[in-house]
């Protein structure tokens, strides 16, 4: 197993290399508005620090979100891509769920929320028992709407950091992971867990809210009769 993982859903451009044992390489670099410029180059330098080249993976793990249109949307792509030219399967996870395992790792047992920054003065969020069961989200809101709901709860990711007055145990990791998106998807392939795509079904991003550019419902017709 070689399993390349990707994501861009947050600003943190993560590519990873795992072999279903431990990670062999990973890249990180946070940018919220270079995804597209950053990300191959990030794939060639993990892939060149393994020793390795694309065609040994066996697999592309890809977070599909919650996150921005734009920045989702080269992760998404990218993954089709290599997906398609080394026929290999594709396997969607969301996000906040890479950060929950993130977290783990990091000693963080559970229950807590993950949040990561919507913009717009909103966050991404979910609640896990522990750092592999999500049970609750994803959701967007503005965190004043959910302070209720988190109370009491440690919060890991940049949206909780953001907001100290909703999320006052706010801990690391602030930013996404492939590295853990990998670890977690090699976990449930040797298990097999179920993904957020069925398999040889592409990724469905998780955009959670209309994007900006919309096509005008009452526009004037300027064509000549």
């Amino acid at each position: 197993m070689l399993l390349l993982a990707v994501d861009t859903a947050t600003p943190a451009v993560t590519v990873a290399l795992h072999d279903g044992e431990s990670l062999l390489a990973e890249s990180q670099q946070v940018d919220a508005r270079r995804h597209g410029e950053l990300l191959l180059p990030a794939v060639d330098k993990v892939l060149a620090g393994a020793g390795l080249k694309l065609d040994a993976v066996t697999g592309i793990v890809v977070g599909v979100g919650p996150g921005p249109y734009t920045g989702l949307r080269v992760g998404l792509v990218t993954a089709a891509t290599f997906a398609a030219v080394l026929g290999v399967p594709v396997h969607g996870l969301c996000t906040l769920d890479g950060l929950a395992y993130a977290a783990g790792l990091a000693g963080i047992e559970g229950p807590f929320t993950v949040a990561t920054d919507a913009r717009r003065k909103e966050v991404y969020w979910a609640r896990y028992e522990d750092p592999r069961t999500r049970v609750d989200g994803p959701r967007v809101d503005r965190p004043a709407e959910i302070a209720e709901q988190v109370a009491g709860l440690p919060a890991v990711g940049q949206g909780a950091l953001l907001y100290p007055e909703v999320f006052p145990d706010a801990r690391g990791p602030e930013h996404q992971s492939a590295g853990a998106l990998a670890a977690l998807a090699a976990q449930r392939l040797a298990a097999g867990a179920p993904f957020e795509n069925a398999d040889g079904m592409p990724p469905t991003p998780l955009y959670l809210r209309r994007p900006d550019a919309e096509v005008p419902k009452n526009y004037k017709v300027v064509t000549p009769k």
